[in-house]
């Protein structure tokens, strides 16, 4: 509703007005002053959109009134209302910033006119307010969605439509030339908390903030140079940690990666803030990567990380027959490197925990994988590993059937069965009712691999399978399992399978002679 103040020191001209304008305007809020210096407080107290300012008052007229609401409420516009038509009252009330004038005596429709007008613009401005405002609500919004998308992108290599840099454009921060992952660890049951540290992330202007997955909370944080990266990191993990209730603290824990130079290698800061968290029983609740033991085999870092992801993509892919592979080999490095089986123990564990981190942020829920006793030697490791892994695997199948009614279902028997055609998102999105970007991300959160990569491992797949008649050229086999060139076809089985066509057919032909 707007206010107006009609400010006279004649009372039959203010009660004139309020007559008027009311029949006029009917949903007018009205108020009255009676002179200069009741109309400034009057101001201040009722606020008004609109006020009507007699010229000659006694004590402070209307052009000193004008001046001081101005200076303290500068939106308030004013119609000046005065018997002397003179240019010095004009030239000062535009100076003042007045939008129209009236003259005594005014007619009914002189006042409802020159009213009017000023109000559809007081109307039109608060209209324009309100949808600004709106807009950005919208906007904050959407930025809390695109924070956590990119972070989500950045840290589990999601596959969207919208290029990352655009999203960090949006964000309106300046990426830090430095930036570091904090992993929170929460208590059963605190997922109430998510708001208050994104809050608390959110007033340090220090980092972004990303989904949370199960019990844990992704932090990408950057870079205050005006601090070391121990005292940043250190000064944070305490502000969050200050979040948790005395009584409720237990189950708190910030694991903290080592600082990168850039977002793409801001994965490896992730991980170590994974494997910093392992154990959250440290008292101070919270653990710099950098501070744990060196634990490692002869074999270099790059095939190290290597090693590493295709642990996890097996795990992703549900491949636990590899995954066992992985870690008994493992275990058999380290023997013949003579690591104590205490260590090789802890080493395993530590992967074990990443692989249940990567179930849990499938939506998967698993108990925290834990050795029952330490074992004497290599065999009985085995063994207790091997219960291990066939826990999570039992949780991941029994996830993956609970998703057989799901579209996800829909969509991989779909590529399965259709990977030899050209398949593009779009014309899934259409087989399922579901938008190309929503089946992009569902692919990712349900099955941990985007969609490209379980098409080109559907192909792949079936062109082993074709291999093994000798009768079918590779060029035969490209066009039927979905490629249009040859090359291409060989450049992409190798870089998944690590051998070209022509020598895994080798190896089958191999194989069959030594049968």
């Amino acid at each position: 509703m707007v206010k107006l103040l009609i400010v006279d020191d004649e009372q039959t001209e203010r009660e004139g007005l309020r007559v008027i304008l009311k029949r006029a305007f009917p949903e007018l809020n009205i108020d009255e002053a009676k002179n200069g210096k009741i109309a400034v407080q009057k101001a201040d107290e009722f606020q008004p959109d609109l006020i009507m300012m007699d010229i000659k008052m006694p004590g402070m007229n209307g052009l000193e009134a004008i001046e001081l609401i101005s200076a303290a409420h500068p939106a308030i516009k004013f119609i000046m209302i005065t018997a002397y038509d003179t240019f010095e009252f004009a030239r000062q009330a535009l100076k003042l910033g007045v939008k129209d004038y009236l003259l005594k005596p005014s007619t009914i429709k002189e006042i409802g006119e020159t009213v009017g007008k000023v109000l559809k613009e007081i109307e039109e401005e608060q209209e324009s307010i309100a949808k600004s405002r709106k807009q950005q609500d919208a906007l904050q919004k959407a930025l809390t969605l695109v924070e956590t998308d990119v972070v989500t992108q950045l840290l589990f290599d999601h596959v969207h439509e919208v290029h990352l840099d655009m999203l960090v454009e949006m964000l309106h921060i300046h990426p830090a030339s430095e930036k570091f992952v904090m992993m929170v660890l929460l208590p059963a049951g605190s997922e109430q908390h998510y708001s208050a540290i994104k809050e608390k992330i959110r007033t340090t202007k220090s980092g972004w903030v990303g989904a949370l997955y199960g019990r844990q909370l992704p932090i990408i944080v950057f870079r205050d140079s005006e601090k070391s990266f121990r005292s940043q990191a250190i000064f944070l993990a305490g502000e969050i940690i200050k979040l948790a209730k005395k009584d409720q603290a237990a189950g708190w824990f910030v694991g903290i990666g080592n600082p990168c130079s850039s977002l793409e290698a801001i994965r490896q800061s992730y991980q170590e803030a994974l494997i910093a968290s392992m154990d959250a029983s440290l008292p101070v609740k919270y653990r710099f990567y950098s501070e744990l033991p060196p634990l490692g085999t002869a074999e270099d870092e790059q095939m190290a990380k290597k090693r590493e992801q295709q642990f996890l993509d097996q795990v992703r892919l549900g491949e636990w027959e590899k995954v066992r592979e992985n870690l008994f080999d493992l275990i058999q490095r380290f023997v013949h490197e003579g690591a104590s089986m205490l260590q090789i123990q802890q080493k395993v564990l530590e992967l074990l925990w990443i692989a249940g981190r990567v179930m849990s942020e499938m939506g998967m829920e698993i108990e925290t994988p834990m050795f029952s006793f330490q074992a004497q030697d290599p065999r009985q490791l085995q063994s207790e590993t091997s219960i291990l892994l066939e826990q999570m695997r039992q949780s991941y199948e029994e996830h993956h059937e609970r998703l057989e009614a799901d579209s996800i279902h829909q969509l991989r028997q779909f590529i399965m069965e259709h990977s030899h055609e050209d398949i593009s998102l779009d014309a899934l999105g259409r087989k399922v009712g579901l938008s190309p970007i929503y089946i992009s991300k569902l692919f990712k959160e349900r099955l941990g691999i985007n969609y490209i990569d379980f098409l080109t491992e559907c192909r792949i797949t079936k062109a082993k399978k074709l291999m093994q008649d000798p009768e079918k050229s590779i060029k035969e086999i490209t066009f039927e399992v979905g490629y249009h060139e040859p090359n291409y076809f060989s450049k992409v089985f190798k870089k998944v399978c690590g051998v070209s066509p022509k020598d895994y057919r080798k190896t089958l032909t191999g194989q069959k002679a030594g049968i």
